[in-house]
């Protein structure tokens, strides 16, 4: 059986392989989501600049108020939409999907139709 540090060291590895293929820059910042168990958060990120641009997540109140819960699929694809039309008005349409260590199913694919279907172009 593996131990909490065990799971954290793996995925942490995950996530550095998926980073080493991507990065934000100013033409086409980094998307980047992270997911718990009651919430799910997203900001586009220019990592050139050292600048987080845009963010969305259902922790926030005009986001959480539409909800039932903020750990389903649908609150993930309402922050998506929310992410795209607040990147959309920082003339942001182009970024690089940051998954970060999870699998791309579920909630995380769900926040990247959202964004999508906003506008945002992966």
């Amino acid at each position: 059986m593996y131990d909490q540090a065990t799971k954290r060291i793996r995925q942490h590895r995950r996530q550095l392989r998926v980073r080493k293929k991507l990065a934000g820059t100013s033409e086409r910042p980094r998307l980047a989501v992270f997911r718990s168990l009651k919430h799910i958060y997203a900001q586009i990120i220019d990592d050139s600049a050292g600048k987080t641009l845009v963010a969305a997540s259902t922790a926030e109140k005009d986001v959480s108020s539409q909800l039932k819960s903020g750990g389903n699929k649908q609150a993930a694809e309402l922050v998506g939409k929310v992410l795209g039309e607040r990147a959309s008005q920082h003339g942001i349409r182009k970024v690089a999907f940051d998954r970060r260590h999870y699998k791309y199913h579920g909630r995380v694919q769900a926040l990247a139709d959202g964004a999508r279907k906003a506008g945002l172009e992966f």
